[in-house]
């Protein structure tokens, strides 16, 4: 299925947790001098406009970034990203995880995102014109699995499905498992939702005992609008870097104070 469009919600509570924590880890890994691999494998178009109908029409990035970005103080990875976005394509501007990346990273650094949604895939290309990113239109997880271990070995993976098969809740693990066989030294994380359902638990249930020693972090905050089953966000990080789980603490107090 390929009906998600992640532009109605771009700037929800969800990404400005998710977005945090990634640019926290990127901005630690470019701190040393050693090139780096950086591979998503649901990316989605890269950058977003929170004035358009769409983003308007849920009214998501209201209740997220509009609320929560004063927050984060001025040199947070995450607020100096936002600066950079706006600062070159407008007010509205808001980027995704591939942007924050591509800005981020230098030029020894290595770039893999895969997009298998054709207009999806199409509108990354070309947000991500100037950077050199490779940008592949296939299956996410089949990419990291022939990439890894990548070149350089040092870096990071995101996975960020959008979870409308549910069979990924069950296949997640698995994928999670042999990746990390392969890539034994890569920062693995995997963002997921807390829906009322409940129907995160079996998978993360799964992942814990495979990988006792991760971080698992959540933030809960109310429906973004009526009948919204999504209350919480989730970031589940194999080898999270020295000082992330500090710094996820703070988060943590971030959304309970705007709670």
């Amino acid at each position: 299925m390929l009906s998600y469009q992640h532009h109605y919600h771009a700037g929800n509570p969800a990404d400005v947790h998710k977005h945090a924590l990634l640019a926290w880890t990127l901005d630690y890994l470019v701190q040393k001098d050693k090139p780096m691999t950086y591979i998503e494998t649901h990316a989605g178009r890269g950058l977003y406009d929170l004035g358009d109908e769409a983003a308007l029409k849920t009214g998501e990035a209201a209740k997220g970034i509009s609320v929560l970005e004063q927050s984060f103080a001025p040199d947070h990875p995450y607020r100096q990203r936002l600066d950079d976005v706006r600062f070159k394509y407008g007010p509205m501007a808001y980027p995704g995880s591939p942007l924050i990346a591509a800005m981020t990273l230098r030029e020894t650094d290595t770039i893999h995102l895969a997009e298998l949604h054709p207009g999806e895939n199409e509108i990354l290309a070309e947000h991500l014109t100037q950077w050199d990113a490779h940008i592949y239109k296939q299956d996410g997880f089949k990419l990291a699995q022939a990439l890894c271990p990548p070149t350089p070995r040092r870096g990071m993976l995101l996975v960020d499905p959008s979870y409308e098969v549910k069979a990924e809740y069950d296949s997640i693990p698995k994928d999670f498992a042999k990746i990390a066989r392969k890539w034994n030294v890569g920062i693995l994380a995997l963002w997921y939702p807390l829906l009322t359902s409940g129907s995160h638990g079996p998978m993360l249930a799964a992942l814990t005992e495979a990988f006792p020693d991760a971080l698992r972090h959540e933030v809960r905050f109310p429906p973004v609008r009526e009948d919204h089953r999504m209350i919480g966000s989730g970031m589940f990080i194999v080898n999270p870097p020295y000082g992330l789980a500090g710094h996820a603490a703070e988060i943590t107090k971030l959304f309970a104070s705007k709670g």
